[in-house]
Order: structure tokens, then C-alpha cells, then sequence
């Protein structure tokens, strides 16, 4: 039988619960997710037929048109690419980040419902999931756009 000394015990838990709370911690944030939408209150999304998705130049992913084709599906006019027209009701901007854990995957999406002229964003929303918790790209966009658009309506 091994004693040790209270000393030793006394390091041996300094040690142990710090230790212990750390991997806790790493693993609950592995399953860390979220999905927000903000709008702001003098904004009507109700009004909006015309959406232009502006491709963000660094994608090669194809967001541009997987959140496009989301809100041709919702009936609106849409078209995408890098020269904003100057005949829409509204500008869509987006920002996406990927991580690598085995495979490549979206970590998180935030897109940004703009005023063609002034910029001014009318609505955000934001995904962010964690490899455990992780959506494919269509995943993302869905849950982004339709908790916009589910907040508008409230």
C-alpha cells in the first residue's frame, strides 16, 4: 500500500480539479451551438420582392447561391454575383468560417439584409456550430434565413 503525505495529497487535488474542469470545458464546448436573428425594429422584410446576394470574393464554396436559392424558394426575385444592380429592395452580404476537424466544415454563417443605397443593415443572422453540432452548408443557410425571416414576422 502506497501513503502519501498530506502534502502530497494537498498537490495531488490542486492538480486534479483544475485539471478535471479543463476537459469539461473542452468538452462542452465541442457541442457548443447557436443560431441568432436580429432585426431592427423600423425595418418591414414584408416589403422586400427583389434580393441581391453579393458573392463574397474569397468563396469558392458556392454560399453565394446555396443562400440565393433559399430565398428563391421563399419567392423572392433573386440574383447574385459581385456588381450590385441598382434596382433591388435589399442587398444580402454573408461571412462564412471553416474549420478542419477530419473534414472541412462550416463553422459558422452570419448574413446581413442591407439597404442597397445606404448599406445599412436591416437584418442579421448567425449559425455557429461546433464539430459536434455541425450542419452542412444548406443546414446552415436554412437555419440562418428562416430565423430572420421567423423574427420578422414576430
Amino acid at each position: 500500500m502506497i501513503v502519501m503525505s498530506k502534502e502530497e495529497n494537498i498537490v495531488r487535488k490542486f492538480f486534479f480539479i483544475p485539471g478535471v474542469l479543463f476537459i469539461a470545458v473542452l468538452l462542452i464546448q465541442g457541442c457548443s451551438n447557436r443560431a441568432t436573428a436580429t432585426i431592427d425594429p423600423t425595418t418591414d422584410l414584408s416589403s422586400i420582392k427583389s434580393i441581391y446576394v453579393v458573392k463574397l470574393a474569397p468563396d469558392g464554396r458556392g454560399i453565394n447561391r446555396l443562400i440565393a436559392d433559399k430565398l428563391k424558394t421563399m419567392g423572392y426575385r433573386v440574383s447574385t454575383g459581385i456588381t450590385i444592380p441598382s434596382n433591388v429592395d435589399v442587398v444580402v452580404t454573408y461571412k462564412d468560417r471553416w474549420m478542419w476537424d477530419i473534414t472541412m466544415y462550416m463553422l459558422e454563417l452570419t448574413v446581413i439584409i442591407r439597404d442597397p443605397k445606404t448599406e445599412f443593415p436591416l437584418a442579421t443572422g448567425n449559425s455557429f456550430h461546433t464539430s459536434l453540432t455541425r450542419k452542412s452548408p444548406e443546414e446552415m443557410v436554412d437555419e440562418v434565413i428562416n430565423n430572420i425571416f421567423k423574427q420578422a414576422k414576430q
